[in-house]
């Protein structure tokens, strides 16, 4: 049987952009999951994932659901809803978005509005190529808390503190979840099937959390 092999994320940067044309190409494109735009003050980059690349976040979204379920933390995921602020002239995608600590102040809202409504408290971010756009740069501005930067290798935590981005080992949003402890459980997934990997993460959760919130992972 030939092998089948998936294109890499593919990116396209355009410069000297208008608010109006990327409010338009959001609006021709909002029924559609890819691409995925981030605008950065006139600069537009249009990203359609791999296979690869989306494989690496359904994993970490799965994970995330099981932390939440085995902590007992009410989260929001709100995959890669588009945020947008008009008046800092940027917006994003992310590859997924979770709320925890605000997710009364956003539950069963229709729109979220990050003028007045808070940003997402986590988000995830899947980087085995370079993007054209500096998106931890693009997340300080919104006041994004906490990011989780996978690469394919390693889950790198980093922690909005003192306006810059810091990497940090233990998530605020999950507390007692260690990077280095989630990094070698995706090591693990990787030879697993998602049937495999969703009993061997809950079975890991269970083990260390067993509903109750907050205790440490190691």
């Amino acid at each position: 049987m030939p092998t089948i092999l998936s294109p890499p994320d593919q990116r396209v940067t355009l410069r000297q952009l208008s608010w109006e044309t990327y409010q338009r190409l959001l609006l021709e494109h909002a029924d559609a999951s890819s691409p995925r735009f981030t605008f950065d003050r006139g600069v537009l980059e249009i990203m359609s994932p791999s296979a690869e690349h989306e494989r690496h976040n359904l994993r970490i979204t799965d994970l995330i659901g099981v932390l939440a379920d085995e902590m007992n933390l009410e989260v929001e995921g709100l995959g890669a809803t588009t945020f947008t602020r008009e008046d800092l002239e940027r917006g994003f995608e992310a590859d997924s978005c979770f709320y925890v600590q605000n997710v009364d102040k956003i539950h069963s809202k229709e729109r979220i509005d990050l003028a007045t409504d808070p940003p997402p408290d986590l988000v995830i971010e899947i980087d085995i190529t370079n993007p054209s756009i500096n998106k931890l740069a693009l997340y300080k501005e919104f006041g994004v808390p906490e990011v989780w930067r996978y690469d394919g290798d390693r889950l790198e935590m980093l922690r909005l503190r003192d306006d810059q981005y810091e990497s940090t080992e233990g998530s605020v949003a999950f507390p007692g979840a260690s990077a280095t402890a989630l990094t070698r459980l995706l090591q693990q997934g990787k030879a697993l099937g998602r049937t495999g990997w969703l009993r061997t993460i809950r079975a890991w959760a269970h083990e260390r959390y067993g509903g109750s919130e907050g205790q440490s992972s190691s």
